[in-house]
């Protein structure tokens, strides 16, 4: 076997030729067309990023089948590992089984989370002290700005690899309804990444924002990070239609919307959000993209233009997307409770509606990002009240949880403490969301690292715990294995009150008015302890996350034997070999009771069907 063999390989091989080709193409078609001068690097660098894009998509083969099919050749889906080669290859190139493009989702989100940790880690070991120590303002903002939106890409691909993995299994589905496209909607983000690293060699400082006039008048880094995004939406698109389809099309017999795990609830809320709402953002940056290329003046005043648009087209998705990030993370907690409760899950019909509630009133909220921005003060007060109704809907999940752990028989593993831990940190985040919320507020704190504080907090308590919970609950399922229970819970105290401190230091020194993307401040301030403490809160997260890495990756090879079901689960995946094999069901199942009637005698939620049923 050669290093060619691996699709990853060709893949990036292709993305660089791609690369050169895309310049030579915009260079020859300047001088073909007498553009004076012929080279212009900002044109040029943009057509390499699209065929270079194509030319990943190529080499790594996640167009072959297609390219197939459109000549009149038969592509039958080949299951298991390439022919002649070993089986850990599969995850390197492309492969049509759910299973596997879920792990490489949740692998790739955990390395690009590993990277816009460490730009945070750097931009934070700046802000220990007053003054400049090693960055310069250019530089500071260019790392907080790939802290940004790497971190939210890292979000996004966790997400695809919790459904990819999950859902399928949880609907007793064979995989997902589009395989070719679900394998092409993970592949697609990898050239996304690479030109989103790529734009550091030239340096964009606006914010993960990419606000114009900024973004128009700055570096030619912005195009790399307008196209990695809109790469990367594309995937989000792509891939919640296929969840959709699988969700609403591919469910058992007797799994009615109100019998389904709640964590498919969770999925479906949430792909309704990103194929509605993601096209905004991908728009929107495509039209900054052509406003610098081609001279459009979309958001330019002096051409008729209107900045204020472009905040409205982002917000309309990112704070939709806020929704997107954490709902598969509620989801994740109200699937987990119940098992470590032995308890049915309370108020199941309600916590599933308010997933939906919680998605569509998403869309009514966007307006409280601007009340600062100049827009008609009239609607200040219809976003204010919109904003907070989503209260309601997410108290309903808090309440829920409460009642099912009220008088519960709690254990606490590794999964159940993450899960804890997601409650606390998530309150945080919304108990702090009403002063933003609230216009009077809003106009004092906005722009502050209150907000910072805030929105850390509301992503890690509804993403980031949730999904280290998840990893640690479904590791038995991926592996076999059971991960060394010592280290999970070293990582969970190192992390949850580092993170607390962190949160609740960003507030403080938000509330003492410093600024958010500032490289710097006044000692007379007062906030430089408050810097050094979130700075060593930071250093202690980044710390515990790379045990977690170290006790997944050691445990696969040495930990114990789990068993088919070591937390004696009632979800249909539990139901079934660990690791999963190829074909998850080797026989059809029957949902034939409550998904959570846990410490219920005799109750029953799946039927699995006789093999000689299944051939028949």
């Amino acid at each position: 076997m050669t290093l060619w063999s691996l699709g990853l390989v060709r893949g990036v091989v292709g993305q660089i030729v791609g690369f050169a080709a895309g310049m030579a193409l915009v260079i020859a078609s300047r001088l073909l067309f007498g553009f004076d001068p012929v080279w212009n690097q900002e044109p040029a660098l943009v057509g390499g990023i699209i065929i270079g894009s194509i030319g990943f998509l190529i080499g790594v083969g996640a167009l072959t089948d297609w390219f197939k099919w459109m000549r009149g050749i038969e592509t039958p889906l080949h299951h298991g590992p390439p022919h002649g080669r070993p089986a850990w290859t599969r995850y390197f190139g492309v492969d049509y089984n759910h299973k596997v493009i879920g792990i490489q989702y949740g692998v790739t989100g955990i390395i690009l989370l590993g990277i816009g940790g460490m730009f945070a880690v750097i931009f934070r070991t700046e802000l220990a002290a007053s003054g400049f120590q090693f960055l310069n303002p250019s530089n500071y903002n260019t790392y907080l700005s790939m802290h940004g939106w790497a971190a939210l890409a890292a979000i996004l691909l966790g997400i695809g690899g919790m459904a990819n993995y999950l859902v399928p299994l949880m609907i007793g589905a064979e995989d997902m309804a589009f395989p070719r496209l679900n394998a092409f909607a993970f592949w697609i983000n990898v050239p996304g990444i690479i030109t989103l690293l790529m734009s550091l060699n030239y340096g964009w400082d606006g914010g993960w924002t990419v606000y114009p006039p900024l973004s128009v008048l700055g570096p030619v880094g912005y195009q790399f990070t307008f196209w990695a995004v809109f790469l990367i939406g594309l995937s989000s698109i792509l891939g919640s239609l296929n969840l959709i389809v699988t969700i609403l099309r591919m469910r058992p017999p007797g799994m009615s919307l109100f019998r389904m795990p709640i964590f498919v609830w969770a999925v479906f809320a949430t792909s309704l959000i990103q194929l509605t709402a993601t096209q905004f953002i991908g728009q929107a940056f495509l039209m900054l993209s052509f406003e610098r290329l081609l001279g459009m003046g979309f958001f330019d005043p002096d051409k008729g233009g209107a900045p204020i648009l472009f905040q409205h087209l982002f917000w309309f998705y990112s704070h939709p997307a806020v929704y997107i990030f954490v709902l598969p993370g509620l989801g994740i907690i109200s699937e987990i409770l119940p098992v470590f409760s032995r308890k049915p899950l309370f108020g199941y019909r309600w916590i599933a509606l308010s997933s939906i509630a919680i998605a569509l009133v998403g869309f009514l909220v966007w307006g409280h990002h601007m009340f600062t921005s100049g827009y008609g003060e009239y609607l200040r007060v219809p976003f204010m009240i919109s904003t907070l109704l989503v209260a309601v809907p997410t108290g309903v999940k808090f309440f829920s949880w409460l009642g099912t752990m009220w008088g519960g028989k709690l254990s606490f593993p590794t999964p159940m403490l993450f899960v804890l831990g997601a409650i606390s940190v998530f309150l945080i985040g919304g108990l702090s969301g009403p002063i933003l919320a609230t216009t009077a507020t809003d106009l004092f704190l906005h722009d502050t690292y209150f907000v910072v504080g805030h929105f850390h907090a509301t992503i890690f308590g509804g993403f980031v715990f949730p999904f280290f919970a998840a990893i640690y609950f479904w590791y038995p399922k991926i592996t076999g294995r059971m991960y060394d229970e010592t280290l999970g819970k070293i990582h969970f105290w190192l992390m949850t009150p580092a993170f607390w401190t962190m949160s609740l230091g960003q507030m403080s020194v938000g509330v003492m008015g410093m600024r958010r993307r500032i490289a710097d401040y006044d000692p007379a301030l007062g906030v430089e302890f408050g810097h050094v403490l979130v700075t060593i809160a930071g250093f202690t997260i980044a710390f515990s996350v790379l045990l977690m890495i170290y006790n997944l990756l050691h445990s696969a090879e040495t930990g114990r034997v789990a068993g088919n079901n070591p937390w004696r689960s009632r979800s249909p995946e539990w139901q079934i070999p660990s690791p999963a094999p190829e074909h998850s069901y080797a026989s059809p199942i029957t949902v034939v009771g409550e998904p959570y009637d846990y410490g219920i005698p005799n109750s029953t939620y799946v039927h699995m069907a006789p093999l000689a049923a299944a051939d028949d």
